[in-house]
């Protein structure tokens, strides 16, 4: 009778659910606790309406280890027949719809995804891969439709990787929150849309900016939802840098390669330096980089005009920003270094961007932020086969959304 008690105040069984037994398995290092339903008050649960009894089903669910055994719960579920809604099986107190497990085994798979690979946790509590995988992916569903509002003021767009040879998701977040907002299969114009056919007209009309890099799929598809797009789109500085980087890069390779025809090896093992950022340069470096960068070689001027484009950032009103570039964009053209000219007729091309991203002050940082965390998942995991598994995976640790089963809350964890 103790036994019984005990544990149907730790498994809060009340009325008209009861403990019936409690047996101890020690060779299958086990404790069944046999549950059962008293037949009365029982209710469609889609309707709510009282039924009455059609049969029983017998079901097991996984419980808290009781001392290290393997806890499990057993019952004899009705199954009522509702007149509307035909023959379904009752809720039971413990646990969700469709789930193998209590409210509070979930919980605690969930706190420890939050912690390790699914692997691990497989391992550690004795669970299949697609048991764990299981437990995330209902915990997905219910943050997504607890999530009430998934629109935001300012969005980032970025794309990821999810498998190699050019396999990509398109991730939406909010640049306020840092939350994940979406997750849309490749990065074509479809994959965007999708977040944006989610949202009211006037959750797109209060949008202010939408943050990215210069791809024309995610160009479209903000133009063809978002009011007055061209005012909001802003393109990231750090992209543009990248092809500005790029671009240097490709000179000092081009002139190292001509250099060492001539048996001069001055661009040898510079690569680094002509990349980063000037402020990163401690004084020794700074000064050893001192000749190269005053010197009167190509690398050089091409670096020159890269150093000054990241100058022009720092500008407050669009009008003094835009002379600058202006002027900037005059001597990319000119300066005979074919690399920098293509960099600067993409910048010319997309200059309306840049300035929008320096009025608004909006910036992708977040997204490159969440980019590097959605890498570092993917990797604990060593990569996803399947598309619909990462994309649980994004949700789950960085939607930002409430993952436990209904009937938890943070004073029964």
């Amino acid at each position: 009778m103790r036994d019984k008690e005990l544990y149907r105040q730790i498994l809060g069984i009340e009325a008209p659910w009861t403990v019936r037994d409690v047996t101890l398995r020690l060779a299958e290092g086990e404790v069944i606790v046999h549950v059962e339903h008293t037949g009365k008050g029982l209710r469609c649960p889609e309707c709510d309406r009282e039924s009455s009894c059609y049969d029983h089903r017998e079901r097991r669910w996984r419980h808290l280890d009781t001392c290290q055994y393997r806890t499990v719960i057993v019952a004899r579920v009705p199954r009522v027949a509702c007149p509307e809604h035909g023959v379904l099986q009752i809720r039971v107190p413990w646990s969700e719809s469709h789930s193998r497990f209590t409210a509070l085994f979930e919980a605690l798979v969930i706190d420890w995804l939050r912690e390790a690979s699914e692997s691990a946790v497989s391992r550690l509590l004795r669970l299949s891969w697609d048991e764990v995988d299981g437990v995330m992916e209902r915990a997905v569903r219910r943050g997504l439709l607890r999530r009430e509002d998934q629109s935001a003021t300012r969005i980032g767009v970025d794309e990821t990787s999810f498998r190699k040879r050019h396999d990509y998701v398109t991730v939406v977040t909010d640049q306020d929150s840092g939350d994940v907002l979406h997750v849309g299969d490749g990065r074509d114009e479809r994959a965007l849309r999708g977040y944006y056919e989610g949202l009211t007209g006037q959750q797109l009309k209060a949008i202010e900016a939408v943050s990215m890099d210069m791809w024309k799929a995610y160009i479209k598809a903000t133009r063809a939802s978002v009011p007055d797009a061209d005012t909001k789109i802003a393109f990231d500085r750090f992209h543009v840098s990248r092809h500005l980087n790029e671009a240097v890069d490709k000179i000092r390779r081009q002139e190292h390669k001509a250099l060492r025809g001539e048996g001069c090896d001055d661009l040898k093992n510079t690569k680094y330096w002509w990349l980063m950022n000037p402020k990163n340069m401690d004084e020794n470096l700074w000064n050893d980089f001192e000749t190269l960068r005053e010197s009167k070689l190509k690398t050089a001027r091409a670096w020159s005009i890269k150093e000054l484009a990241a100058t022009l950032w720092g500008y407050v009103t669009r009008g003094w920003a835009r002379k600058a570039w202006k002027k900037w964009l005059s001597w990319a053209m000119r300066c005979r270094l074919e690399p920098i000219k293509a960099a600067a007729c993409m910048i010319r091309d997309h200059l309306w961007g840049i300035l929008n991203a320096i009025a608004l002050k909006a910036t992708n940082a977040r997204a490159e932020s969440i980019n590097a965390k959605i890498q570092k998942i993917k990797a604990q995991a060593c990569g996803y086969r399947n598309r619909e598994r990462f994309r649980n995976a994004i949700y789950f640790h960085l939607g930002g959304l409430d993952l436990y089963p209904a009937s938890i809350t943070h004073t029964n964890l």
